[in-house]
């Protein structure tokens, strides 16, 4: 079942299907390893609900919730 990252519960994994995303956004977003096939999972989320921290290929790191709304992905 396809859906965006943002919507993903803290511990889950999922795979990488897509990007809703143009420009220097959408570069940002494969320079961090966001590409078709990587796995990323939800570490934690702020005690206000944004931002998440996420963990894909080995680094982790904090996206906004409208950046991991533009991401596509299939619960593992």
């Amino acid at each position: 079942m396809l859906q965006t990252l943002d919507t993903l519960e803290p511990g889950r994994r999922a795979v990488v299907v897509s990007l809703n995303a143009e420009g220097i956004e959408r570069r940002r977003l494969l320079d961090l390893g966001f590409t078709r096939g990587s796995t990323a999972q939800v570490v934690r989320r702020s005690p206000c609900g944004d931002p998440t921290a996420f963990r894909i290929r080995e680094t982790t790191f904090a996206l906004r919730a409208d950046q991991s709304r533009r991401i596509n992905v299939e619960p593992i």
